[in-house]
């Protein structure tokens, strides 16, 4: 980035920015004669500099790199990807409906979403998609945009896919009628025992509250009494949805956050009545991949000393941002306060250092030992706060567990990565189904019964070894044997997930994850419960 794109950013930048209705400039800007004096530069610029300048294009690198200097979070957002970025968060789009993997150049479709237009004119998990309005849809050219742009588009539009399926010779073409498609952000929601419930949560969306309480409501109803609510890699999303959330866990009238800015009166959200979940014990899991909204309610359910916190330290976002339209239909987003938990604390960690350093810190933990160790983590007294009961928690730079699990680094290794990275996990459940996907459904009709009695043999994790190693991953028995019960367990968890429901991977395999171990060991260990949530 060069000196006059900086220029022209800043140009731009302020007069976008005074140019917005309602907006406080700076006490220490002098309005009129900064304006006049960048407009004035970029006259100049413009109509003297040596080199034609192609303006847009400079101007958008300007202004991102301008933003860049201001904080992690603040971002510029062209005018073609503003709806794009908000679907995740409002909940839709509009498409075909359906999930699919990049399989050997072929789009694979791993499931039609229920009730949407794929699943309506008989598209079947299992089925490869080979044209797109007569277009070849395989080779290496094909990526997950390629296919993002042919099969999404406006509600009402029909798109023409010809379709390979396992014992048919000729190709199946379907039309299909482009619709609005729903965006779930809760993974999962089953019991762990007759109990404890168990609900993940993937962002704080739109509709991520009445996808909760819906989820609560039914595991009631099978005998829930304990809540385990997974937050971990889950990055964020509406302050007000993590607002919410948390009032289902706090009685009326007590602080759940606060936002505080320097142009920005500080703002409290309060708890109401409406509450559904506040009597039950309560354990939250939170890693370094739980941010924003995250450290919101896992903060808030800490600070009021409400439940359990177990895993590791959070990320430490605690910017809160505000979107504006910029003049061409294109926004920034910028960073408008702080949030704080209820007992004080600023949990974002620190970013001097700049941009690229900032995202770098899981990697600084892991070298430092945080991740395996949680003795490596040391705080200041500066940052030390007291909740309702007397204990006490940090600020600083993310919300720290209650109880520390380590990563596991026997678990996650290189040979693992390495089979995840080189797609044999996938190919193998993707062959396994292309020859087994009827024989299984017939014998297990539900997943109650597949998860029950269904198992990989040892026959079938050989077939598996040699597909590892026809990719040329090189690895020996003592390698693989620490693995082989989780990798296995995998497999048939995405067996599941393709079968039946995506949630229902979490389902078969949570009997092997550390956290949720945990989590119901503290549940059903009255003193060990009570004395975490209570002083120490």
């Amino acid at each position: 980035m060069n000196t006059r794109s900086i220029i022209i950013s800043l140009i731009l930048f302020v007069a976008f920015t005074f140019s917005l209705k309602g907006q406080q400039p700076n006490a220490n800007l002098k309005t009129n004669e900064t304006v006049k004096k960048f407009s004035t530069l970029l006259y100049l610029i413009n109509n003297y500099y040596v080199d034609t300048l192609n303006m847009t294009d400079l101007t958008e690198q300007a202004i991102i790199m301008t933003l860049k200097e201001l904080d992690p979070h603040s971002a510029y957002i062209p005018k073609k990807e503003v709806a794009k970025s908000n679907e995740t968060l409002e909940g839709s789009f509009e498409g075909v409906g359906l999930t699919f993997q990049l399989f050997k150049d072929t789009i694979l479709v791993v499931a039609p979403i229920p009730g949407g237009p794929s699943d309506k004119v008989g598209i079947m998990a299992g089925d490869k998609i080979v044209t797109v309005d007569g277009e070849d849809a395989f080779g290496k050219d094909i990526t997950n945009s390629w296919v993002m742009d042919h099969l999404r588009g406006k509600k009402g539009t029909v798109v023409t896919v010809g379709i390979y399926r396992r014992g048919n010779d000729e190709l199946i073409e379907y039309d299909i009628t482009r619709d609005k498609i729903p965006i779930n952000s809760l993974d999962a929601a089953f019991m762990l025992d007759d109990n404890t419930g168990y609900i993940k949560l993937n962002r704080f969306a739109k509709q991520s509250l009445e996808e909760f309480t819906e989820a609560a409501d039914k595991l009631k109803e099978q005998g829930m009494e304990n809540l385990v609510f997974d937050l971990r890699g889950n990055s964020g999303g509406y302050l007000g949805t993590a607002w919410s959330i948390a009032d289902e866990f706090l009685e009326e009238g007590k602080l759940i956050v606060y936002t505080d800015g320097t142009h920005q009166e500080r703002q409290d959200l309060i708890a109401t009545n409406k509450g559904g979940f506040e009597d039950g014990k309560l354990v939250v899991l939170v890693n370094e991949g739980s941010a924003s909204a995250s450290e919101i309610v896992s903060g808030a359910v800490q600070d009021w000393d409400r439940g359990v916190l177990i895993g590791r330290r959070s990320f430490g976002k605690g910017l809160v941002q505000r979107p504006f339209q910029l003049p061409d239909g294109s926004v920034v987003r910028l960073t408008v306060a702080r949030y704080y938990t209820p007992a004080g604390r600023c949990i974002q960690k620190p970013y001097e250092d700049g941009v690229d350093e900032y995202y770098k810190d899981f990697v600084n933990r892991m070298e430092h030992g945080e991740t395996y160790h949680a003795d490596s983590i040391k705080f200041p007294d500066s940052l030390k706060y007291v909740t309702k009961s007397g204990r006490t928690v940090y600020g600083g730079g993310g919300i720290m567990s209650d109880i520390f699990v380590p990563l596991d680094s026997t678990r996650y290794n290189k040979l693992y990565t390495s089979l995840i990275r080189k797609g044999v996990i996938n190919g193998f459940v993707n062959n396994y189904l292309d020859s087994n996907r009827k024989g299984l459904k017939s014998i297990y009709p539900e997943f109650e019964d597949f998860n029950k009695q269904f198992a990989l043999s040892e026959e079938d994790f050989d077939i598996f070894l040699n597909d590892a190693r026809e990719e040329e991953i090189e690895f020996t028995e003592e390698d693989i044997q620490p693995n082989k019960e989780f990798i296995m367990l995998q497999l048939k968890g995405l067996i599941a997930r393709n079968l039946y429901e995506v949630g229902d991977y979490y389902e078969v395999i949570y009997p092997l994850d550390p956290e949720i171990t945990k989590a119901l060991e503290v549940i059903h260990d009255k003193n060990q419960y009570n004395n975490l949530v209570s002083s120490r």
